[in-house]
């Protein structure tokens, strides 16, 4: 199993960045510091606006999640669960309103920059109830999608031309399909059975309604993948001229489908291989790179859905909710049991109780500063040094010197007030990320007991 490397209590940020450069290029995805597991119960819950009274609200991110499924693959360690009951959705459609509603008053005063609705597979909610989604997220905070960038991610299985249609209707400018294959044997290694000619349905369908944004989401390094099956995948995805192709390394994480099985990677590990000629392929077709995983059509408007924000509100049972200085969500499981209770939990709490955080972390000093790095440091554009200063009163180079290791092994550069990774330090990023990771974050995973 792909699971990140603790580090030693005597290692040394060099012999420690030593270690892991000699292991496998991928030890853990960062793409939010810190990862749930270091989470736990908050003892005494924290108030909402406690929480979010100090900090900078002119531009927050609203996530809302939908933890449903038609299907869980085989290698999804994210919150969700299929076979829900028949009222389910619309049940945590009445929480998600509480939920908002107590969020509404904590903030006070706020401002949005952007909207996604994710998962699970938002998709799975009928017309009606996706339109009831906006309704609720319009009442609460006064904000629509035709204001902000809005994403919404779908499947081939959900996602209906009435849905979409619905979608463009209220604004929505990004859509992101998780495809994975375009090979039906590989999908199905990958414990995705699917067919291709349900995707291309739904990609047929999703060009029609004209979205701005078009997102197709692959995988690399499924058991019986090779380089040429890898080559017509991409082709595959090339010819619908996607905005914006995500190219994701398989891992096999703790009780995922996958992790019951064997042999579920590449017999022989390729997905350096694999990354490479993906990124080369769609670098060749114009497409550029914005981190190790997004790759964006050039066009003389990007679209700014990946802009820093102040900070993220979470809704609905699975969100995270992030400030500066206090990281919140629900409780995290990925076994389907583990997952049910805490759904169930979640339908059952009173409205009164979304008023407080009841699971999360406290960000210390150290914390909050390793959060900003990792977040700009692993995005092709880098960590601007004026940026981190304006946020920390700080310089980036006395409060970080290990990063200095990283222009040494050639993993990064200095340019002008900006320190970047070089080409070799963006596919080494699942290396980087977990480098970065404070001692007791580290050991606060290691001890999460998982369910």
């Amino acid at each position: 199993m792909s699971m990140p490397v603790a580090k030693s209590a005597d290692e040394t940020p060099a012999t420690e960045l030593t270690r892991r450069l000699a292991g496998s290029f991928y030890q853990g995805y960062a793409y939010a510091y810190p990862h749930k597991t270091a989470y736990r119960p908050l003892t005494p819950p924290r108030q909402l606006s406690e929480i979010w009274s100090a900090e900078p609200k002119q531009a927050l991110e609203l996530y809302v999640h939908i933890p449903f499924c038609a299907m869980r693959c085989g290698f999804c360690n994210l919150f969700t669960t299929v076979n829900a009951e028949a009222d389910a959705a619309a049940r945590l459609l009445d929480q998600i309103a509480h939920e908002a509603a107590a969020a509404a008053r904590a903030l006070g005063p706020a401002q949005f920059a952007r909207i996604a609705i994710g998962g699970g597979t938002p998709s799975y909610l009928s017309t009606d109830e996706l339109a009831r989604l906006f309704a609720i997220i319009a009442e609460r905070f006064g904000l629509t999608p035709q204001a902000v960038t809005t994403s919404v991610e779908v499947s081939p299985e959900t996602v209906t031309a009435e849905k979409l249609a619905l979608l463009r209707s209220l604004g929505i400018d990004r859509i992101s399909i998780g495809v994975q294959s375009f090979d039906d044997a590989e999908a199905r290694a990958l414990g995705r059975p699917q067919r291709r000619a349900v995707v291309e349905t739904a990609l047929a369908a999703i060009s029609a309604a004209q979205f701005p944004v078009r997102n197709i989401d692959l995988i690399y390094g499924g058991r019986g993948q090779t380089p040429a099956s890898w080559s017509a995948t991409l082709e595959a995805a090339l010819a619908w001229q996607p905005e914006e192709i995500f190219l994701y390394p398989l891992y096999v994480r703790p009780l995922t489908g996958l992790a019951r099985g064997a042999d579920t990677i590449t017999a022989v590990d390729i997905r350096r291989d694999l990354y490479r000629a993906g990124r080369d392929r769609l670098l060749a077709a114009g497409y550029q790179q914005i981190n190790m995983r997004c790759f964006r059509r050039a066009t003389p408007h990007p679209p700014r859905h990946d802009a820093m924000t102040d900070g993220t509100l979470g809704l609905g049972c699975g969100a995270r909710s992030m400030t500066s200085a206090m990281h919140y969500s629900s409780e995290y499981a990925v076994g389907r049991s583990g997952v049910r209770d805490i759904l169930a939990a979640y339908l059952a709490r009173t409205p009164d109780s979304f008023a407080q955080a009841h699971f999360g972390v406290a960000l210390s000093a150290e914390d909050q500063r390793r959060a900003h790095v990792l977040r700009a440091l692993l995005e092709v554009s880098g960590v601007s040094r004026a940026s981190y200063r304006l946020a920390f009163g700080t310089e980036l180079d006395d409060d970080m010197p290990q990063l200095d290791l990283l222009v040494g092994a050639g993993l990064a550069e200095n340019t002008a007030d900006t320190l970047r990774l070089t080409a070799a330090g963006l596919e080494r990023a699942d290396v980087i990320g977990p480098w970065l990771y404070t001692a007791e974050v580290n050991l606060r995973m290691e001890s999460f007991g998982w369910r």
